[in-house]
């Protein structure tokens, strides 16, 4: 069976609860911005990291540019780490 992750050496976790059961309670404005998000984030994550964010700015717009900078830190780590061939 084949994954849709490709190939990379970020670990990858199981999951236990209903991933879209969770999506579908996030605000429509992080519903948006996962559904474009380039890693396979976790519904909770999201959530997690854009209450964080939005606690020390009180701009939604701001919070979402931190989830950006968190994605982008997570892409700059798969691409240093090499995959085997």
């Amino acid at each position: 069976m084949g994954h849709n992750l490709g190939q990379t050496r970020l670990r990858k976790r199981r999951r236990t609860e209903d991933p879209m059961r969770e999506f579908d309670r996030l605000p429509p404005i992080l519903r948006a911005w996962l559904a474009d998000a380039v890693l396979p984030w976790r519904p909770r994550s999201v959530r997690r990291a854009f209450n964080r964010a939005l606690e020390s700015s009180d701009n939604p717009q701001d919070a979402l540019a931190e989830l950006e900078r968190l994605q982008s830190l997570r892409l700059a780590e798969d691409v240093t780490t090499e995959v085997p061939s």
